[in-house]
């Protein structure tokens, strides 16, 4: 007597049994990715801006001295400081819907529509590569924290190349571009070369050189040939119009850096997508010791990872300098470097995330500007919304045990954070 074979096939689920498309889109829409993480560090950020804009008004916190008495004076003063405040922020990142309405009736012009966004790009084109520079050295895993030396000495060079060679119009803006990518590229290639012979960590020297690079410049523009004729204070000679990037000129301060800006990200996308250097860093920055077994030069990829950072963040300088400031002076790149390390940090070291990172850092100074200006509102408040953003970003536990969040499955949405 032979046993049975059980040939039925297996039985399919039953339709009740299986998940709807809706409770799985839900359910990974609330899963601790990357975007919903970096979404929502945003709106805790613009609440505790709320809090802070009304501690900050004397106006507002006086009407909260009755509050148990007519709660509604002081809900409905808080309601209005807010939301002009916002509305405001808005208003000179993106643009006033009346000067629109304006312009559409022919009481205004279309640069006066325009220029809250020609605000935010400008702003933003500088911190596209600086931030490029940190996220690409992140993927290799590196810490440049000299983005802003590295900046400076692209605006040094890219600055005296603006003002010393006098070549044909085009001709002479290719050139000093390319010596403010040459210069960052040269300041990025120290500390790779160090980190690759010595052991040297990036950290300390890229910091060091920081100090370095803006006590050269500060050295630099009070030294006869370089500071502009006939003044005493510290400032260079003038970029060469034929040098500096075009605009749309009037009160539209936006230049090509940010056509450029859009091409670089591109670039770098594909270089870390598509390249085998690209390869190369997503390689040593997950596992250097595996790399080189794999038979991957870690000392050759971080002295050439360190160079192109470099030379991105000294295209930012030469942005700088080329498009906005027009001479040397020793703040003339700001504080691009560093806010670049802000930058990269939001768009999780990503370059296309990077790029909207720095939009939105654009946004926010742009934004600030008229804050301060109409609702007396410190500009020092939109520094803080940005801190906010970046410490909820960099505390990706707290976000998620606020709002409660799932972990994503692994065959969801990515859960990869930025590291460091």
């Amino acid at each position: 007597m032979t046993a049975e074979t059980n040939t039925e096939a297996p039985k399919k689920p039953a339709p009740a049994d299986q998940e709807s498309f809706l409770s799985v889109f839900t359910r990974n829409l609330w899963a601790s990715n990357n975007v919903l993480i970096t979404t929502l560090s945003i709106v805790l950020a613009v609440i505790i801006g709320a809090v802070l804009i009304v501690v900050s008004d004397a106006d507002v916190l006086a009407k909260f001295a009755y509050f148990t008495a007519r709660p509604s004076d002081a809900l409905n003063a808080s309601w209005t400081l807010i939301s002009e405040a916002y509305a405001d922020l808005l208003k000179g990142a993106f643009g006033d819907p009346a000067v629109f309405q304006a312009w559409f009736d022919g009481t205004a012009t279309w640069q006066e529509a325009f220029a809250p966004l020609s605000e935010t790009l400008t702003y933003a084109a500088p911190l596209v590569f600086t931030g490029l520079s940190v996220a690409l050295a992140f993927r290799g895993g590196l810490f440049n924290i000299g983005a802003q030396g590295q900046a400076v000495l692209g605006c040094v060079v890219a600055g005296a190349a603006g003002f010393t060679f006098g070549l044909p119009i085009v001709l002479n803006l290719v050139v000093a571009l390319l010596a403010g990518v040459i210069g960052g590229a040269l300041w990025g290639f120290i500390p790779g070369l160090l980190k690759a012979r010595t052991g040297a960590h990036e950290v300390i020297t890229t910091i060091m050189l920081n100090y370095t690079a803006a006590l050269f410049l500060s050295w630099l523009v009070i030294q006869k040939g370089v500071q502009a004729p006939g003044r005493t204070d510290a400032i260079s000679k003038s970029v060469a119009e034929s040098a500096q990037l075009p605009s749309p000129g009037g009160i539209l301060r936006v230049h090509l850096g940010i056509l450029i800006a859009v091409l670089v990200t591109a670039g770098v996308a594909w270089l870390l997508k598509r390249s085998a250097f690209g390869f190369e860093i997503r390689a040593v920055g997950a596992n250097p010791h595996a790399a080189q077994t794999a038979g991957i030069s870690v000392g050759r990829t971080y002295v050439l990872l360190m160079a192109v950072a470099g030379g991105l963040a000294g295209l930012g300088g030469a942005t700088q300098v080329l498009g906005t400031a027009y001479a040397l002076t020793p703040a003339v790149a700001g504080n691009i470097g560093f806010d670049g390390l802000l930058v990269a940090l939001l768009g999780r070291n990503r370059p296309w995330g990077t790029f909207f990172a720095a939009l939105l850092f654009g946004a926010l100074r742009a934004g600030g500007n008229r804050i301060q200006s109409y609702a007396g509102i410190s500009l020092e408040l939109v520094t803080v919304l940005q801190a906010l953003i970046v410490i909820f970003i960099a505390a990706p536990a707290l976000v998620k045990a606020i709002f409660r969040l799932r972990a994503a499955r692994a065959t969801g949405v990515g859960t990869s954070l930025a590291k460091g």
